[in-house]
């Protein structure tokens, strides 16, 4: 998918795209933390947290990766699913779904889309698909500003829940 106004072409992600999602998950953790957000992401770089480079490569092997990349350099992710990670006190949908794991972009083109471009991008695959319900978990903390965002791209709260002192929130989008 091209959208051709902001420049931002959208195409499958392939495992040789690890490095390239891992340089954006420790930037967006670097970014978090100069805003004095410790809670979201932690402190510790992605790539260098314990697990963190074997999750990254999983995407890529085990779930749905897109790229977004504006001149040809990835400059988001999105990485979608059948459903919610186990790890999370998140239970099934009841229905057929498409559930974004990942969502990540390079703050150095914050305003550009490209968040919004990789959600629409993941709304078309569920209508591909012949799916009508596309969900995402997030942190809730803070002042609710990712929650906003989602609302912002068509998603409703309908579940919120804690994992240890993580706050989060499940948002759900009616597609087709």
């Amino acid at each position: 998918m091209d959208d051709i106004a902001s420049g931002i072409r959208i195409r499958p992600g392939g495992r040789a795209d690890a490095p390239a999602v891992l340089q954006l998950l420790d930037a967006a953790v670097a970014w978090m933390n100069a805003r004095g957000n410790t809670q979201q992401w932690g402190t510790t770089p992605y790539s260098q947290k314990p697990g963190g480079v074997a999750r990254a490569e999983r995407y890529f092997t085990d779930n749905s990766p897109w790229i977004a990349a504006l001149d040809g350099t990835p400059a988001g992710a999105l990485v979608l699913d059948s459903g919610p990670s186990p790890q999370l006190p998140v239970g099934p949908a009841g229905e057929p779904e498409r559930y974004v794991r990942l969502l990540v972009s390079d703050r150095r083109h914050a305003g550009r889309g490209i968040g919004a471009a990789l959600l629409g991008h993941a709304a078309e695959e569920a209508r591909r698909a012949g799916v009508r319900l596309l969900r995402v978990d997030c942190w809730a903390g803070g002042g609710g500003e990712l929650v906003a965002f989602y609302e912002r791209n068509g998603f409703t709260p309908t579940q919120r829940f804690r994992h240890g002192d993580w706050p989060g929130a499940v948002l759900a989008r009616r597609v087709g």
